[in-house]
């Protein structure tokens, strides 16, 4: 024998309503967050103690050229 899993029509729509309301609060929590607080981009400081070891970016690595290679 079998067994029959029955879902009821109001609980599918509360569970549409739920997660419609969750989408909506999440959504406009997100909006109001961006306006308060930009992301900012770009270099962390670095922490309390390090000093000035390195103030300039390491150099750029370059992928040597693959055109002379013996394949």
């Amino acid at each position: 024998m079998g067994m029959m899993v029955v879902i009821s029509l109001p609980l599918i729509i509360l569970s549409l309503m739920i997660g419609l309301g969750c989408y909506l609060f999440g959504r406009a929590r997100g909006r109001k967050d961006v306006q308060t607080n930009p992301q900012v981009y770009g270099m962390p400081t670095p922490p309390p103690g390090a000093g000035a070891a390195s103030t300039s970016p390491p150099p750029h690595y370059f992928k040597p050229d693959n055109a002379t290679a013996n394949v």
